[in-house]
């Protein structure tokens, strides 16, 4: 997040027109959406009689721009919104809705113009997937843009030296409260085995913070006469492009793996860890990250929660988290496999959180694009 006092700008490069902005990271609160609000600074000189407009928009690109198969656009536009900011279409004081945006007019003066959009509340959070090294063009991604713009009409076409464009992003933190702390079983029979093999996995709570080791606590009892050849547990991150195809992309993005066996008739009580980071697979293809803002880092792409009743296909990218422990089960015929599923939240937590604060406060000192 951005520290205070940070102003976002850019210019285009006939100088007709440049965007001034507070933040550029706007919090989903499942239930309601940071609004979108700046300042757009004119020169009258420059703009030689035409109007100044401003638009946000939320595009989900799948794969790059001229790709087209079968018929299916690989870009789609989920959301578009546009205002005339100038010629005014208010009075201009009617047009402050923040603080942020009262300052920049004292500061910018009489040629500066507010804006200020809201969002609905069914459109997906950013999130892009990885792509690989070799990939060339505009990855699969939902993203979020404010563009502005001086023509003679909203519906003219728009000359690139007059435009000019700021990324956003959409965020979710996770939620107050907490959930209930997730917890799986199960009971294998085995041919030729009078007992069977009972299996226990569960974490300490339901939602997990980027960087925060996730600790899993495995009871097994063996009362078979199977023998348990090892244990592997695993972070399981689900992407599911939910817009065209319904493809899911399930990456282990974080793996323990010690060895451990559990003889007939024995038992075990062990807690693991694990630690999931894009630190560990940045050159792994696929893997689902948060949106990304030009010259800034990202991280994994945190869990999606949606609102009620808001259908999932215009989500764009679904994204959840599970552990997945393992059992390799050893035989006369060969191995066999038990697994259990764990699934919790993988999220960021609220700004004014301190661990938030003393992570991001460094990185934003470069932010000024």
């Amino acid at each position: 997040m951005s520290p205070k006092n940070v102003v976002f700008k850019k210019i285009c490069k006939d100088k007709s027109v440049g965007v001034y902005m507070g933040k550029r990271d706007f919090v989903d609160r499942v239930d309601s959406v940071d609004p979108v609000d700046g300042v757009v600074i004119i020169d009258p000189e420059a703009l030689q009689g035409r109007k100044v407009f401003v638009t946000l928009s939320c595009t989900f690109r799948y794969g790059r721009d001229d790709m087209d198969v079968m018929g299916i656009a690989f870009r789609r536009e989920l959301y578009l919104s546009t205002r005339q900011v100038y010629p005014p279409l208010q009075d201009r004081e009617k047009g402050v809705h923040t603080r942020v945006q009262a300052k920049l007019l004292r500061k910018l003066g009489d040629n500066a113009y507010p804006f200020f959009f809201e969002f609905p509340d069914n459109l997906p959070c950013s999130v892009a997937l990885q792509p690989a090294a070799h990939d060339v063009g505009k990855q699969c991604a939902v993203e979020f843009e404010i563009q502005a713009f001086s023509a003679e009409s909203q519906d003219a076409k728009i000359r690139k030296r007059s435009m000019v464009k700021l990324m956003l992003r959409k965020v979710q933190y996770a939620p107050e409260g907490e959930g209930v702390a997730p917890s799986v079983e199960t009971t294998r029979d085995f041919v030729m085995s009078d007992k069977p093999l009972h299996v226990k996995a569960s974490l300490d709570k339901e939602i997990y913070y980027h960087g925060e080791t996730i600790k899993v606590h495995v009871n097994v009892k063996n009362d078979s006469n199977k023998n348990i050849k090892n244990i592997i547990l695993s972070v399981d991150q689900v992407s599911t492009v939910v817009l065209y195809s319904n493809d899911a992309y399930v990456k282990a993005v974080a793996i323990e793996e010690q060895g451990d066996s559990v003889a007939p008739g024995g038992t075990l009580d062990k807690v693991y860890k694990l630690l999931p980071l894009l630190a560990n697979n940045r050159e792994r293809r696929g893997i689902a990250l948060d949106g990304k803002l030009k010259h800034e880092d990202t991280n994994l792409a945190s869990s999606s929660i949606i609102k009620e009743g808001v259908l999932k296909e215009v989500m764009g990218i679904m994204v959840s988290y599970r552990v997945m422990v393992k059992l390799i089960v050893g035989g006369m015929m060969g191995s066999s496999e038990v697994g259990l599923e764990v699934p919790f939240k993988l999220m960021h937590p609220k700004p004014d959180a301190v661990r938030w604060r003393r992570r991001w406060s460094s990185r934003s000192s470069s932010a000024l694009t």
